[in-house]
């Protein structure tokens, strides 16, 4: 049997607000898998608290790990991998040093995964071959889009020059009154309404390059609701929702066609959006280009794609780094200096 495709990797996700650990074997087995949410601890503050959620992690982790043991032999685990960035610093520190501790006790190799390269897997999991694409990650925190050629091999494209899609969702539900997470909401809110009653600007769609920017979308919506007190909100969200939508399909779409590729794959927690799904989906059909999405457990922040990352990069045969301190702000055009 090939070695990288029987081997077991325990994996910890700790970059923001959930607490994730699992097991994977092989690219697709999975042998223990949990998520440990802080959604609704930051809730009452209207966003994540990095304080808090380290806190949490501290806590949470240990109990997470002892669950996985009693499952899967310790003994059996062949490496042992973490997110050391981008995130919260706080965050990070907890499970990176924690899974190193690990790696170190039971004299096994520690693997440092970025965040990002783990959601831009995601949509590949369990596969043995990562084709080449373009990918879209549209998180919280992140907006991407990169041509990807294979596993370790990334042209970064574009990127949001500032608020992430799923920040500027978070801020205008906020706006709106909507609990957090808002992009939920909105959503919901978005498919009873009228996308077409308010026009919003869809920045930078014209730029002639695949970068992004949604902080003035987020003031126009924040300008709007200062001078109309009386908008219908569903049709407030459909026609928020359309704008920013709009942008990341058409840049997508584009990207495709110059680098000439014929599969788009979207990760991250907004690629859950119903409305980006299904213009994605219709964009793609329309020109010809397949879509592939990540799966709905593997589209928020977890640990199975950063094994999956983490079993990839082994089977490309890529060394595992040393001494790699956790990096808050590591992006993509250090990613494959990891290895």
């Amino acid at each position: 049997m090939n070695h990288e495709l029987s081997t077991k990797i325990l994996a910890v996700e700790t970059s923001c607000d959930e607490t994730s650990v699992s097991i994977l074997e092989g690219l697709g087995k999975i042998l223990f898998h949990t998520i440990h949410s802080q959604a609704d601890v930051h809730a009452r503050y209207g966003g994540v608290v990095p304080e808090v959620a380290s806190r949490s992690h501290l806590d949470v982790l240990p109990l997470l790990v002892q669950e996985a043991f009693q499952k899967i032999s310790a003994d059996t685990v062949d490496s042992y991998a973490a997110t050391v960035g981008p995130g919260l610093a706080s965050a990070l520190i907890v499970g990176t040093f924690f899974t190193r501790a690990l790696a170190l006790g039971m004299g096994k190799p520690f693997i440092a995964i970025n965040h990002i390269e783990g959601h831009l897997l995601s949509p590949f999991f369990g596969q043995e071959t990562v084709t080449s694409h373009i990918a879209l990650i549209v998180s919280g925190g992140h907006t991407l889009l990169l041509d990807v050629q294979g596993v370790g091999q990334y042209v970064l494209l574009g990127k949001t020059l500032d608020d992430a899609a799923g920040e500027a969702f978070d801020k205008v539900a906020k706006f709106l009154g909507l609990p957090y997470p808002g992009g939920i909401q909105i959503d919901t809110l978005a498919a009873q309404g009228d996308a077409g009653r308010y026009v919003f600007p869809r920045s930078m769609l014209h730029s002639g390059d695949f970068n992004f920017s949604f902080s003035g979308l987020k003031t126009a919506i924040r300008v709007f609701l200062e001078h109309d007190h009386t908008a219908f909100l569903p049709d407030l969200c459909a026609s928020f929702q359309e704008a920013l939508v709009d942008v990341l399909v058409a840049k997508a779409i584009r990207a495709a066609r110059i680098h000439h590729r014929s599969l788009i794959a979207v990760s991250g927690g907004v690629s859950s959006n119903s409305r980006l799904q299904a213009k994605m989906a219709s964009a793609c059909s329309h020109s010809g280009i397949s879509l592939q999405i990540a799966e709905p457990g593997l589209r928020t922040d977890n640990a199975l794609m950063i094994a999956f990352a983490a079993a990839q990069r082994m089977k490309a045969g890529i060394p595992a780094p040393k001494d790699v301190p956790i990096m808050p702000n590591l992006d993509l055009a250090t990613l494959c200096k990891l290895g």
